[in-house]
């Protein structure tokens, strides 16, 4: 592992605290899992997609009503729904002919409000 005064692969710097490097690594989630977890912030990234999300908070909802509500077309909010749908972050649920959409767990809206109290800190 790491030596004290040991250069990290490619750092070009000389480890100073080794416990704290030695702590710091074993409790790091691994690799691939910090890579998903990027990539679920990247979901998060586009305003279209945060203000399904805001909506869906509140109620689930069809398309129509969805695109309706941001102003929108069908066709913009089915892009973005099939994202959300691939990132785990809705579920849909079909009545009929009508495809209601929510979110797919209390993991997402408590991200969500994180999220919220975050940014309004200050």
């Amino acid at each position: 592992m790491y030596d004290k005064g040991k250069e990290i692969d490619k750092c070009d710097c000389t480890i100073i605290h080794d416990d704290v490097v030695k702590k710091v690594k074993a409790k790091m989630p691994l690799e691939e899992n910090l890579v998903d977890l990027a990539e679920l912030f990247k979901v998060f990234g586009d305003s279209t997609r945060i203000r399904i999300l805001s909506a869906l908070a509140i109620s689930e909802m069809c398309v129509c009503d969805i695109a309706a509500l941001l102003n929108m077309t069908q066709s913009a909010i089915s892009h973005q729904l099939r994202i959300l749908k691939q990132a785990r972050l809705i579920k849909n649920r079909r009545d009929g002919k009508i495809v209601f959409y929510a979110l797919d767990d209390e993991h997402v809206e408590h991200i969500f409000e994180q999220g919220l109290i975050h940014i309004n800190e200050r």
